[in-house]
């Protein structure tokens, strides 16, 4: 009975070995990886949760797409603000000529005014008073006063006044009247410079706005077509290996700091 136990525990003896020396194998192995490579067997928790919060491939890919689009739909909008900034420069630039045509002429017809106002200082010429006199005295101004509102010179509600005599004595002198008609012509040029001068201002504020939105919108297009971040930073604040490892090298100090002695 005993030599047939110990003969079948003989002959079990080197599967036993076998298996053991198999699993020492492993174990050495494993030992052995552990001291080579040992992040390829460490659980990094921020590196997991990581990957779990970042977008996969697809949802990377639609969002690419989306961003393409948009970029493509403020990149047209940018030309479009440009060609409307363009558009108001020039408005803004004709305004300023208008403007300053305005101005000048109603420098002239100031100087017209002042160059009257000393001629009527003087003594006026005598001419018979007979209705014949007072009918081409107004007749010259009638004629005086369309020529200067074909000119552009006088408004509609003046030339009306003129020929309905409101304001108006057809029987004065020329000089006189002529007087009257460069004061009149030079109130109009003035309100016309001061129409033109707003004008250019509100165009010149639309410049501005238009400008600025077109300005804007090439800043965002610029920006919707700059590539995307490879990787994004973590959602935690997770301590990294080095400084995990600086804080284990240098430890804490507790307690009072040191006083020089004297």
């Amino acid at each position: 009975m005993m030599r047939t136990a110990l003969s079948s525990v003989l002959l079990d003896a080197p599967r036993a070995a076998a298996i053991w020396l198999g699993l020492l194998g492993v174990v050495t192995l494993a030992v052995t990886g552990l001291l080579l490579r040992p992040r390829l067997f460490r659980f990094d928790a921020g590196t997991r949760i990581r990957e779990a919060a970042l977008p996969s491939r697809s949802d990377h890919a639609e969002q690419r797409r989306d961003q393409e689009r948009w970029a493509e739909e403020v990149t047209i909008a940018a030309e479009r603000a440009d060609a409307t900034a363009r558009h108001r420069r020039d408005e803004w630039l004709t305004a300023q000529d208008e403007a300053e045509q305005a101005w000048q002429a109603y420098e002239a017809a100031e100087a017209d005014v002042r160059r009257l106002s000393d001629a009527a200082g003087m003594p006026l010429p005598k001419t018979a008073r007979t209705p014949a006199e007072y009918a081409d005295r107004e007749r010259w101004l009638h004629r005086a006063a369309l020529d200067a509102y074909w000119r552009r010179e006088l408004s509609v509600e003046q030339l009306s006044d003129v020929f309905a005599h409101r304001g108006w004595d057809p029987r004065l002198h020329p000089v006189e009247q002529e007087l009257m008609l460069r004061r009149a012509v030079r109130d109009h040029l003035l309100a016309r410079q001061r129409a033109a001068r707003e004008r250019e201002q509100a165009t010149w504020r639309a410049a501005e706005l238009a400008a600025a939105a077109a300005r804007s919108l090439r800043e965002e297009a610029a920006a919707a077509l700059m590539p995307a971040a490879t990787e994004r930073e973590s959602l935690l604040p997770l301590t990294t290996p080095a400084a995990a490892e600086q804080t284990r090298e240098i430890p804490a100090v507790v307690g009072r700091a040191p006083v020089a002695a004297y």
